[in-house]
């Protein structure tokens, strides 16, 4: 789905937190950082309790040298995804962690 259609969706009061991240990554794969970090603090906003959300943006935060702030949001996530039991997420959470612990 593009974004044009995305936010087609948002405009019409479906917002979500997974369409939020959806349009996140839209935008991220533009290029467009500013917009994509907004959506995804959006869809952590929206649903504190979804897992994927926090991964989006903590790897943004990361990938914009935002390293303090990527930790926390990484271990929020991980939080999260400890307590839904989103092993997956989980596992992707602790090497992110690790990574910038170095």
């Amino acid at each position: 789905m593009d974004i044009d259609a995305l936010e087609k969706m948002l405009t019409s009061g479906q917002n979500s937190a997974m369409l939020r991240l959806t349009l996140g990554n839209a935008y991220l794969r533009r290029g467009d950082r500013e917009t994509a970090l907004h959506h995804f603090r959006e869809a952590v906003r929206l649903d504190p309790n979804y897992s994927a959300a926090w991964k989006g943006l903590g790897r943004l935060l990361a990938e914009t040298g935002c390293h303090e702030e990527a930790l926390e949001t990484y271990r929020r996530g991980l939080a999260v995804a400890e307590h839904r039991g989103d092993m997956q997420v989980v596992r992707e959470l602790k090497v992110f962690i690790r990574r910038l612990e170095r």
